[in-house]
């Protein structure tokens, strides 16, 4: 029998069958590799398990615990499920259906009109049981764009996906890499089911026995407002029933830190119709925490060498058409305002008028770096179905800087600002990062190849000598230049992304910003873009959820409560008030209106670091009953010596904020 020879990662080679697939080959090397594989690398591209193999390619097994693996989980799944709302709902007509992060979605088109209920998400869920156990196989085929259009002539969707990606300047769309314009590829795994798709997928549908279907809504036809509204289904799937479970149980805590619940059983900010959707109104105790974050950040760059600029909120179209912005990001920005001298958009960013402030006057290389900052506020048009609280909202306050250096001082400013970001991310009790580095995108980026090249470098260079691991985004760069992106990870586990350093080459060519240099001649300085926080409100509303809105004492917005156990004792409580404030500390206090234990239940919901309560003794001995977050209950604890306490855990929080 003749033999093929296929290369592994590792390098080394396998003797295979003529005929033989990607899952005989994890056969081969072990019985786990084949049960937990789900998909291959055949020469760089992925591919499913049953396709055969050919002499000297080189071959890796994809397993289902990893990213790679659950995304062909997920996607697999996704089909199941456009599966089984067919077979549940005749006539409906399906779209895409991706797999995202921790998860999927498939969107449909019900008939008469029909959208989906809970009740219909559990019958939806016990079909696709009933397909896993069938065991269907998916078995991938190819055909021309004519014979797709005739394979899924009632279902208009999927007719839309093969004109657009059979047209001259047609792409494909979110989930729609279907093949080139010459062959469309599609996925059976039953005589009644067929679905376009590249793939890959898992050999059959009894390997995706660990999922859930979670929620649905509203989703329009290629995310166009003017387009039909869908109904979406979303699901996770897993790659077991400890890690689907782990997931739940994830989600179910992520619920209760829903930072727009907790925004609002903590009195800290709202988001009135009345304003419009994505624009928050801060109340005091929100307003509280905005504001030591504002001053820590005020800080912490005027003690870093920075100047402080304030720019408007609006500006004339032409600034914004000098900055590209109105050829790259219209589309983010709200609609030109009409005026008596011109057009006016409200701004998207700061960058084009810290760029005017270096080119109010001549600049000399002696001057450089120029550091500018600002707390400025901007207003970027999110689409109303995008909108999420804090996270993704309209109108947000950036700690934006934007520096101004030499070439030969790319690097140092570079390494400075990564400690600079990293402090401050530490100061607000985050430990966990991962870094990510975007690289040059060739086919879109202004600017030289060079310095591109040593912008790349500088940013390599400051990961590398700070020992940190990071991923590299090939071609992920913006259009002017590279960037670092770090993203923590909160209490819970969950990724979020918040502080940048991007170099830009050309707002400078824009701007045409220049310094004299050391040789009497006009340069070109290299601007970094750079936000800590991100925004306020978006890195508040992670704070808000990392901390299960238990804030640590330094920053909480009330660190103190006091409750007089009865009205006697309401004199001695606005006492030790008085002298808790006078001492710094944020306090409040609720006198005897209800009973004691209520107080105290309310007290324990604010999540208040602490709650004092005082009666006879304590009036009688000048001390406090102490009942800490989280600790236990201390009785006739001298107040003095609890001033002293509270004093110095502020203090050392703030301190270790200013010095992290």
């Amino acid at each position: 029998m003749s033999t093929l020879s296929v290369t592994l990662p590792d390098g080394s080679t396998r003797e295979l069958a003529q005929g033989a697939t990607a899952l005989d080959l994890a056969k081969s090397i072990g019985s786990g590799l084949a049960k937990a594989a789900v998909a291959a690398v055949v020469d760089g591209v992925e591919t499913d398990l049953t396709a055969g193999l050919s002499d000297g390619q080189e071959v890796a097994i994809i397993t289902a615990n990893t990213d790679e693996g659950r995304h062909v989980l997920r996607h697999s799944t996704a089909h199941v499920l456009a599966q089984a709302v067919t077979r549940l709902f005749p006539g409906a007509k399906f779209s895409v259906g991706p797999a995202i992060e921790h998860g999927f979605y498939y969107d449909f088109d019900l008939p008469d009109g029909k959208t989906f209920s809970d009740d219909d998400l559990g019958a939806i869920q016990k079909e696709m049981e009933r397909i896993v156990k069938e065991d269907q196989p998916f078995i991938r085929s190819e055909m021309s764009p004519d014979e797709a259009l005739e394979l899924f002539a009632d279902q208009p969707y999927k007719c839309e996906i093969i004109q657009r990606v059979t047209s001259a300047d047609g792409d494909a769309l979110d989930a729609g890499e279907v093949g080139s314009g010459d062959a469309i590829s599609a996925y059976r795994n039953s005589d009644t089911f067929v679905d376009m798709c590249v793939g890959p997928h898992v050999p059959s549908t009894g390997k995706l026995k660990h999922f859930a279907l979670q929620r649905t809504s509203g989703a329009y036809w290629r995310g166009s407002e003017e387009a039909r509204m869908l109904q979406r289904i979303y699901g996770t799937a897993w790659e077991s029933k400890g890690a689907l479970e782990e997931h739940l149980t994830q989600l179910e805590e992520a619920a209760k830190r829903d930072h727009r619940r907790l925004a609002t059983e903590l009195d800290l900010l709202s988001f009135p119709s009345e304003i419009g959707g994505g624009l928050a109104i801060w109340h005091p105790k929100g307003a509280t925490v905005r504001r030591m974050m504002e001053d820590y950040s005020r800080e912490r760059h005027e003690r870093g060498g920075y100047q402080f600029v304030f720019t408007p909120h609006l500006a004339n179209g032409k600034l914004f058409s000098t900055s590209g912005h109105l050829d790259y990001y219209a589309d983010g920005m709200y609609p030109p305002m009409e005026m008596d001298n011109g057009t006016y958009y409200m701004k998207p960013m700061n960058c084009p008028m810290h760029c005017l402030v270096f080119a109010s006057r001549q600049r000399s290389y002696r001057e450089l770096p120029i550091r500018l900052f600002e707390l400025g506020n901007v207003y970027r048009y999110e689409r109303a179905g995008t909108l999420h609280g804090l996270m993704r909202i309209r109108g947000f306050t950036q700690d934006d800087s934007h520096i101004f250096c030499r070439e030969d001082q790319l690097a140092d400013e570079v390494a400075s600002l990564l400690d600079f970001v990293l402090s401050v991310l530490r100061a607000f009790g985050f430990d966990d990062f991962t870094f990510n580095l975007s690289t040059k995108d060739p086919g879109k980026f202004v600017g030289s190849d060079e310095i591109w090249e040593k912008a790349t470098e500088a940013l390599r260079e400051a990961l590398d000598s700070h020992g940190l691991d990071y991923g590299v985004k090939e071609g992920d760069a913006a259009f002017y230049g590279p960037k670092i992106d770090i993203d923590i990870r909160d209490a819970i586990g969950r990724s979020w992304q918040l502080s940048t350093i991007q170099a830009d080459f050309n707002n400078p060519e824009r701007f045409d910003l220049e310094y004299i240099g050391a040789d009497n001649a006009r340069h070109r300085p290299i601007m970094l873009h750079r936000a800590l926080f991100g925004s306020i409100e978006r890195f508040f509303g992670v704070l808000l959820e990392h901390y299960a809105g238990a804030f640590p004492t330094w920053l909480a917005p009330v660190q103190v409560r006091v409750l007089p156990v009865a009205a006697a004792h309401e004199d001695y409580a606005r006492s030790v008030e008085d002298q808790l404030s006078a001492a710094g500390v944020r306090v409040d206090r609720v006198d005897a209106n209800d009973g004691l234990g209520k107080r105290i239940r309310a007290a324990k919901l604010e999540k208040l670091p602490y709650v004092l309560v005082v009666g006879d003794d304590d009036v009688a001995n000048t001390t406090v009953g102490v009942n800490p977050r989280g600790g236990d209950v201390e009785r006739d604890v001298p107040l003095q010596s609890f001033l002293m306490t509270i004093a110095a855990e502020i203090e050392q929080g703030t301190s270790q904020a200013m010095s992290a």
